[in-house]
């Protein structure tokens, strides 16, 4: 531990003096840009809405921080199903593009804005973006940043704060989750669902029914009491078990799910709709796709609810954060979970890591639910040469192959790393 903290220190005085005394190494095949000097960084910028072809790794100006914000060098950046949505413009009032996309990342403070406290130039930090997250250099507000760990990486920094705490609040802030309680996750194998699985694990007594692929059940299994196939009959196989159903359920799928997971919620019990990733079928938006999901989500009866004693809630971490500005509640689960981190009762779970100049890959391995556990940019990683070519610089009138509906076609397209 103590040779690690030393490493890390050592670390952080070559990253100060490497960005600050004015050179910037030269290395990747995208070429890295001489900071100090041109004040321009890379970044992932999304052209216009759609498939992957809107991606791109440019040049931008390099953000200074205005009063209350910190300058972080981005080392690491969060990829989440969100981002898909946000690429294919399937959120409600989209951004204008062109924009970086990128809600989460990792990296060292590099200067400090007016008024900012708490913090010093050289902290390894995590943080919160309101998009923009997808860059060599990020400028976010003091109250979305939290100090890293000494024994954490960046990696597992990048895949922290989204996952760990939409988990956190749902079972806890929403749910009261409890000794003995019953959860349902959907996705089990994702990011929030092992998040949701370990925090279920600190709870004494606890029954987790998770649905994944196949493919995934043997990495996953330890991780849940209970695993079902995404494609079977969850409905039954959970009545099965437990005939009175379960105390909470969490679904990111919504559609026909809806209603199947109201049907398992037993009295007093707890459904929580986080996402919609059965609005997402092909590459780009579809009409249909989204027409569809919203038909099979059965229509809430108020009636019903309060003759069933359930309890039906939606929760958004980016709403809270960004538009509901409940950054003091968020700062305060942060510290309960940093704490579980340093008890080593959680831990991230990392799946793959991938240069900036790889996101439409790694975007299309979430696309098709090809990852266990979280995927990560790896802002100093080069990118792998047969890649180099095809995921940087293409233009915005480019048309590329967008038709990449199956499910398990390209989940083991290319090798990666742990």
């Amino acid at each position: 531990m103590a040779k690690e903290g030393a490493q890390r220190a050592e670390e952080t005085e070559q990253m100060i003096e490497k960005e600050g005394g004015k050179e910037a190494a030269e290395g990747s095949a995208a070429g890295s840009l001489r900071a100090g000097d041109t004040k321009e960084m890379r970044a992932v910028v999304l052209s216009a809405f759609g498939g992957l072809n809107k991606l791109r790794v440019s040049k931008k100006a390099m953000p200074e921080p205005q009063e209350g914000e910190l300058k972080i060098r981005v080392k690491a950046c969060g990829l989440n199903f969100i981002d898909l949505m946000v690429r294919q413009g399937n959120i409600d009032n989209p951004p204008k593009t062109p924009l970086v996309p990128g809600f989460e990342c990792s990296g060292i403070v590099e200067a400090l804005g007016d008024s900012v406290k708490g913090f010093e130039i050289g902290d390894r930090v995590m943080a919160f973006v309101n998009y923009n997250a997808w860059a060599e250099v990020v400028c976010t507000p003091v109250e979305f940043v939290y100090k890293i760990p000494e024994d954490m990486s960046f990696s597992e920094a990048a895949a922290f704060p989204m996952n760990f705490v939409t988990a956190y609040m749902m079972l806890f802030e929403v749910a009261n989750l409890r000794e003995g309680m019953s959860v349902l996750v959907h996705s089990a194998g994702g990011g929030v669902g092992q998040a949701v699985a370990q925090l279920c694990s600190t709870i004494p007594n606890v029954t987790v029914f998770g649905t994944a692929s196949s493919f995934k059940h043997e990495a996953i299994k330890d991780s849940v009491t209970h695993l079902f196939d995404r494609n079977a009959d969850y409905v039954q196989e959970v009545k099965r078990i437990s005939t009175d159903g379960v105390d909470i359920v969490l679904d990111c799928l919504c559609g026909e799910n809806t209603g199947k997971g109201l049907s398992l919620l037993k009295p007093l019990g707890t459904y929580i709709l986080y996402g919609s990733s059965n609005m997402v079928t092909g590459e780009t938006k579809s009409f249909f796709s989204f027409a569809k999901s919203w038909w099979q989500v059965e229509k809430v009866n108020p009636i019903k609810l309060y003759e069933e004693n359930k309890v039906i809630a939606g929760f958004s971490l980016l709403n809270l954060l960004f538009k509901q500005n409940r950054g003091g509640l968020i700062k305060d689960v942060m510290d309960k979970l940093l704490n579980l981190y340093n008890s080593k009762k959680i831990k991230p779970v990392v799946d793959s890591l991938w240069a900036l100049e790889e996101v439409k890959e790694a975007m299309q391995r979430i696309h098709d639910r090809g990852n266990i556990g979280k995927l990560i940019l790896d802002v100093e990683k080069a990118p792998t040469p047969l890649m180099a070519n095809d995921s940087t610089e293409t233009s915005e009138a480019g048309e590329e192959e967008e038709d990449h509906e199956g499910d398990n076609e390209n989940k083991e397209r290319m090798p990666f790393i742990q």
